[in-house]
């Protein structure tokens, strides 16, 4: 069995964590600090319980005000840095989280660190409760950071923003209204750093979700600028693609599939284990007199425990396939038990996708 995330919090970390806290802060007494860490309920408390049960430690052994502490932790991970600590390291968000707890009401303070921190843990999560409370002012600061010489801290301008980060508080204001954030894509969608051009993906996903439009017009409006900013748009649109947003379909060169046709659709295990998989095998048939383009997908319509079905999309392939040509696939979906989605026995279906459109549906049936 794997190895559970919250266990990243293991006597190896305590030791770096105490051994480097024990340099900067005079006084910091590790038995002290560890016997509050692995207090009764330690055990039974999950990933960000644990996160947050360390930064709320830190603050009692940590001396002075706010600010006197902010530069305890930051001479804390200069000291970790020295020991090999990793950069980027998800286990020491917890200082961000620090942030989040008790900075809130100390804005110039808060937003400095968080441009130190960024560049050694990322503070995407632990900014978003500051563009709440300070909307403009943060909208202003994170302009600022979409043009700073460090990648991290161009990355936070973007990531920090997204409507609907994972993990992390929605922003209500940019769901509704993204057009404060879009000046800050503007000036990273070309950045030399591969994972700010993600990010600004990945921002451009979320806002795709509430205000679709608005990703379709700056589609139009960067594609063709580089390769690069032609893939950060195609990341950008993966939802509306997999939704069958017909003009986003064509703004990639997906189009008609009038001479397109799905052809003996075979289920070849029409009762599935759990444990087992889906095996299923068609011909993709392309009728017309030119290559065409295609983008290929298959739909699992998943039991739920109220008896409907809700669909999944999965890729096959995009590429481009012959004239008066025939292709046999063949596919394997597997129903493992994972965390993420729980299985119910039943009726399950099957659909297959071309450029947007379904045009075949078979059942099948899960069982224990």
């Amino acid at each position: 069995m794997a190895e559970l995330l919250k266990n990243i919090y293991n006597q190896k970390f305590f030791e770096n964590f105490t051994n480097a806290f024990s340099e900067v802060v005079p006084g910091f007494t590790k038995e002290v600090f560890l016997d509050q860490i692995y207090d009764k309920d330690w055990g039974d408390k999950e990933l960000k319980q644990r996160m947050r049960h360390i930064a709320t430690a830190l603050k009692t052994h940590l001396k002075g005000d706010y600010a006197e502490k902010i530069n305890s932790i930051i001479g804390g991970i200069e000291m970790l840095q020295k020991y090999g600590a990793p950069k980027d390291s998800f286990e020491y968000m917890l200082f961000p989280d620090f942030i989040e707890q008790y900075g809130l009401d100390n804005y110039d303070t808060s937003i400095n660190a968080f441009e130190v921190i960024t560049q050694f843990t990322s503070c995407e999560f632990a900014v978003r409760p500051f563009i709440i409370m300070y909307p403009q002012k943060m909208i202003d600061q994170m302009l600022k950071w979409s043009k700073h010489k460090h990648p991290s801290v161009r990355r936070l301008a973007s990531e920090g923003c997204r409507p609907r980060l994972p993990w992390a508080i929605a922003i209500p204001a940019f769901k509704e209204n993204p057009s404060p954030i879009l000046p800050i894509l503007e000036n990273l969608r070309n950045d030399n750093s591969e994972s700010v051009r993600r990010s600004v993906a990945n921002n451009l996903n979320d806002i795709s979700k509430d205000n679709a439009d608005i990703v379709i017009n700056l589609v139009k409006k960067w594609q063709g600028e580089s390769k690069e900013t032609d893939w950060l748009i195609k990341h950008a649109c993966r939802t509306l693609l997999k939704q069958g947003n017909q003009q986003v379909l064509e703004l990639f060169g997906f189009g008609s599939i009038e001479e397109i046709k799905i052809k003996d659709l075979k289920i070849l295990t029409p009762v599935v284990k759990v444990g087992g998989s889906l095996d299923f095998e068609f011909q993709l048939v392309n009728a017309s007199k030119s290559i065409s383009k295609i983008r290929l997908e298959y739909a699992i319509y998943y039991q739920k425990s109220n008896g409907s079905l809700s669909k999944k999309v999965f890729s096959i392939s995009e590429k481009n396939y012959p004239n008066n040509s025939s292709s046999t696939i063949k596919r394997k979906q597997h129903f493992k038990v994972i965390t993420t989605r729980k299985l119910y026995p039943g009726l399950h279906q099957l659909a297959l996708i071309v450029n947007g459109y379904e045009l075949e549906k078979n059942d099948f049936e899960l069982v224990e």
